[in-house]
């Protein structure tokens, strides 16, 4: 009987611990294809790691607890512990509309020379300044967006010219495709699958994981990889939340969020490669003619420079190379 209480007690004690752990829900909009989830299990993962009381971290995407300007909202007011989104965050502030801005990055290496030239901490202190319920704990990426129609491959921008794009994201992002001869269409994401199979509209831009979780490759005949806008992904906390913790948890919770940023580059990176592979066969997949698109939108920058300055474009423009 005393070996068998033995061995059973390590499972004893392991049951009383998850019994007291403290639940921690971190909610997202998006599925569990996208890399915002990986981004929030590898947090949980490496928190619990480090801290000496383990943390039950409840993971809900998919707009299980609401979409994502409700995520916002509950967690702003202090009834939701975290929660990981993406452009919704960009309306916090107008300057944050720099990320509707098109091919200001070239690849997501140099987002991350962005970013650690102060980029990153402009943005999280600009978060929390406009809202003193939040705080950042990380900034990763929720993807590069493509577009995806009906028609035919979009090579130059005379190739958009008439075509109904469903779009999200703001004003800049908009002005993008009208200024390449298309029109902007509001569709909530999921219904787009249904708009796009009855000819409501004839593509969509969106990341990679959205149209393979999606199966837009049903519908859709074309995949032009533009790279057109980068969208980073924000890991947000309550304060309230972060308040209740201890200092030395409080510490583990920013360390973590900020010094697990690089391999989630390269979870995305990775992600983005197995849903490109996995969609070829089953759509036509073209590179366009970036030179031509970047042409069309210059005047963009300058408009975003004269309402919100050059600072952030400055850091953006100095890590290019």
């Amino acid at each position: 009987m005393t070996k068998i209480l033995k061995l059973l007690l390590p499972l004893m004690l392991l049951g009383s611990s998850l019994l007291h752990a403290q639940e921690v829900r971190i909610a997202s909009h998006v599925s569990a294809l996208a890399p915002l989830y990986y981004q929030a299990k590898n947090f949980s993962s490496e928190v619990n790691k480090q801290v000496k009381s383990k943390y039950d971290f409840k993971l809900f995407p998919n707009a299980q607890l609401g979409k994502e300007k409700a995520l916002i909202t509950n967690l702003k007011a202090g009834s939701l512990e975290m929660i990981i989104v993406a452009s919704g965050v960009l309306k916090l502030d107008k300057k944050l509309g720099i990320f509707d801005l098109p091919w200001i990055f070239k690849d997501r290496e140099h987002v991350q020379r962005a970013m650690k030239a102060g980029l990153y901490d402009e943005i999280k202190n600009t978060i929390e300044k406009n809202s003193n319920n939040i705080k950042v704990l990380g900034i990763y990426e929720n993807g590069f967006r493509h577009i995806m129609n009906s028609k035919k491959a979009i090579i130059t921008p005379k190739d958009l010219r008439g075509l109904k794009i469903r779009i999200s994201g703001g004003k800049f992002r908009q002005d993008v495709f009208r200024k390449m001869g298309a029109t902007p269409q509001k569709v909530a994401w999921k219904e787009t699958f249904t708009a796009l199979q009855t000819g409501v509209v004839d593509g969509a831009e969106a990341a990679t994981y959205g149209f393979y979780g999606q199966k837009h490759y049903e519908v859709l005949k074309h995949l032009s990889i533009t790279n057109h806008i980068y969208t980073p992904s924000f890991l947000l906390v309550s304060k309230k939340f972060f308040n209740s913790l201890s200092k030395e948890d409080q510490k583990i919770f920013e360390e973590v969020g900020k010094n697990i940023a690089d391999a989630q580059y390269k979870e995305a990176a990775k992600l983005e490669r197995k849903y490109f592979k996995d969609m070829q066969g089953k759509v036509s997949i073209n590179n366009v003619n970036l030179p031509m698109f970047k042409k069309k939108v210059d005047k963009l920058y300058a408009s975003y420079e004269k309402k919100f300055g050059k600072d952030w474009l400055k850091i953006i423009n100095d890590t290019k190379e």
